[in-house]
C-alpha cells in the first residue's frame, strides 16, 4: 500500500552538509539567502498523463509560486516535463520503511525487532507495509547509501528527499487511536523498536545494560538517545552521498522537534540536511489551524537558522479555501521559508497559493 492510499484510507493517517544547490543556499551565507518564499508540493506520477497535460499541469504549479516537487516515484517523464517548466524535481523516497520482497525473502535479519520480540519482516505493525529496517547494522546503511546514490546519478533528479526516515511510530496520532482500537498512552511493547541482537550489543557496549533488561525502557534518557543517534546517522550517511553528487537533501518528517522525538525517535534539528518539511498535519493532532503556527516557530527556535522550514500541509484537513490561506500566513509569520502540499491540487489551492507571491 502507498503512502497516500494509506492516509485517504484512514481519512488522517500517517539536512547539513553544504547546500550546493543555488536555491537553497547556505543559512550562513546572507548572499545566498532565498530571497522569496519557496514552495513544494509532494506528487505522486501518474503514467497514463500525457506531454501536453504534464505541461499545463507543472506550468500552472510554477506560476502560482510552486518551485519544486518531491516525486514519490522514478518518472523521467514527469520529471523532464516539471524540469521544463522551470521546477526543481527532487526524488521522494522512503528510506527506514522498505517492504521490497527482495529483501524480506534475502535479508529477514535487517529488520527491526519490537520489545516482544517480533520482527518487522514477520509481523509488522499496524499495516502490512510496516516493514521496519534496523538503522543499526552497517549492511542496512550500505543498502540505503546505494539506493540514493543510484537516484543521484541521474540527471533529470536535482535532489533527494527522505520520507519514511525513523521508527515506526511508538504513539500513533490520537485521532488513529480508534480506528486500530487501541489507547496508547504509554509505549506498548509491540511498537517500542529496535531490539534485535545488533542494537542490544551496541547499546551494552556503551552503556552496560542491555535495553531489554532496563525496568521501565520508555523512561530510559540513554536508550532515547541511542535511537535518536541511529536515526541521525543514517541520514548524515545519505547527506553525505547526496554532497558528493552535488544536489541538496531534504527530508520529510513529524510535525515538531517533541513530538518526533518522542514517538518516533526523530532529532531532526540537528540533522545534516538542506532544508525540511514537517508535517504538520493539524487534523492529525485534532488541533486548530493556529497549531501551525506553534509548531513552525519551535521547528525555527531549534533549527537556529541550520536550514529552511517548509510547513508540510495536509489539504484534507481544510475545510475551506479562507483556512487552507490561514493556515498558510500562520507558517509564514511564524518563519516558514514556504510550504509543501500534501493532497490534490486544484485551482483552488493554486489561486490560494497566489496570493503569497
Amino acid at each position: 500500500m502507498k503512502k497516500r492510499d494509506f492516509i485517504k484510507s484512514t481519512f488522517l493517517s500517517g539536512l547539513g552538509i553544504l547546500a550546493f544547490h543555488p536555491s537553497f543556499g547556505n543559512p550562513k551565507n546572507k548572499k545566498n539567502k532565498p530571497k522569496s518564499l519557496k514552495n513544494w508540493v509532494w506528487e505522486n506520477p501518474n503514467e497514463e498523463e500525457d506531454i501536453r497535460t504534464l505541461a499545463e499541469k507543472y506550468s500552472g504549479f510554477y506560476k502560482a509560486g510552486i518551485q519544486g516537487i518531491f516525486f514519490e516515484h522514478d518518472s523521467e517523464k514527469h520529471f523532464r516535463a516539471a524540469k521544463k517548466e522551470g521546477l526543481e524535481t527532487h526524488r521522494w523516497m522512503w528510506i527506514m520503511n522498505r517492504g521490497e520482497k527482495e529483501l524480506l525473502e534475502n535479508h529477514p535479519e535487517w529488520y527491526a525487532v519490537s520489545r516482544n520480540g517480533k520482527s518487522c519482516a514477520t509481523d509488522p505493525p499496524y499495516v502490512n507495509y510496516y516493514r521496519w529496517l534496523c538503522p543499526s547494522k552497517p549492511e542496512v546503511q550500505n543498502y540505503l547509501k546505494q539506493q540514493v546514490q543510484n537516484e543521484l546519478e541521474k540527471d533529470y533528479i536535482d535532489g533527494i528527499h527522505l520520507d519514511y526516515i525513523r521508527y515506526c511510530d511508538v504513539i500513533l496520532p490520537v485521532n488513529l487511536w480508534e480506528k486500530y482500537g487501541i489507547e496508547q498512552t504509554r509505549e506498548l511493547p509491540e511498537y517500542d523498536f529496535c531490539y534485535c541482537k545488533t542494537c542490544r550489543s551496541k547499546f551494552k557496549d556503551e552503556h552496560g545494560i542491555d535495553p531489554v533488561e532496563i525496568e521501565y525502557p520508555d523512561q530510559s534518557l540513554s536508550w532515547r538517545n541511542f535511537r535518536y543517534d541511529r536515526i541521525t546517522n543514517v541520514v548524515n550517511q545519505l547527506a553525505e552521498i547526496a554532497g558528493q553528487n552535488k544536489k541538496p537533501i531534504t527530508a520529510a518528517v513529524f510535525p515538531t522537534p517533541e513530538v518526533a522525538r518522542r514517538i518516533v525517535r526523530q532529532d531532526w534539528t540537528n540533522w545534516k540536511l538542506d532544508g525540511i518539511c514537517p508535517m504538520i498535519y493539524h487534523g492529525f493532532y485534532k488541533e486548530p489551524v493556529s497549531w501551525i503556527g506553534d509548531a513552525v516557530k519551535e521547528g525555527v527556535h531549534f533549527l537556529n537558522g541550520k536550514f529552511p522550514l517548509y510547513a508540510g500541509l495536509f489539504l484534507p484537513d481544510f475545510k475551506s479555501d479562507d483556512e487552507l490561506k490561514k493556515g498558510i500566513e500562520t507558517a509564514i509569520n511564524n518563519g516558514a521559508s514556504g510550504v509543501s502540499l500534501f493532497g490534490r491540487i486544484d485551482e483552488n489551492v493554486l489561486e490560494v497559493l497566489r496570493q503569497f507571491k
